[in-house]
């Protein structure tokens, strides 16, 4: 039975041929609204409508309109997703730099304490110096003073010895 069908038998066709073009549900707004139908004008100039068995050719631009709308909005959120994320990259940036302006900050700080210190351990290497310096030429001092004591002290002892006895026995 198959074989007595040849391919230009109606039983063969596309029962779907409306959906053979391009069309989606989404292109036909009309479909699911709950508005009346809209009047079909003539293209023709006259006021009558058209005749109910003419269908109204559909656009072959609208498909393309479509897609570029798709295209536009994708675009849209891209650029607004690209602002925020460049949004967000100078708050990154600005907080990084203040982070690093409050460590700045932080080592001037540190570095006027450590030079106020260094100012003052060498103020006092210097006066220890001085005192160092001082005390050595003291001790020199009194070491000489101890030198003459000690000869004063020792020409002292000699001098009774020589006051004491007769010159004249000395020489016995």
């Amino acid at each position: 039975m198959l074989s007595a069908l040849t391919p230009s038998d109606p039983l063969l066709t596309n029962p779907f041929s409306a959906f053979a073009t391009s069309f989606m549900p989404w292109d036909c707004h009309d479909l699911f609204s709950p508005t009346s139908p809209k009047p079909v004008t003539s293209s023709s100039g006259s006021d009558e409508p058209d005749p109910p068995n003419e269908k109204p050719k559909p656009d072959p631009d609208e498909p393309d309109r479509h897609v570029a709308s798709v295209m536009d909005e994708r675009k849209r959120r891209r650029m607004i997703s690209n602002r925020e994320s460049a949004r967000r990259s100078r708050m990154r940036k600005q907080r990084h730099l203040e982070n690093l302006r409050n460590q700045l900050n932080k080592c001037r700080i540190e570095n006027r304490e450590l030079n106020n210190r260094l100012q003052f351990v060498l103020h006092h290497c210097n006066r220890v110096r001085t005192e160092n310096e001082l005390l050595r030429s003291e001790r020199t001092l009194l070491r000489h003073k101890v030198s003459n004591l000690t000869q004063f002290l020792f020409c002292q002892q000699l001098q009774p010895a020589w006051t004491h006895h007769d010159p004249i026995n000395l020489l016995h």
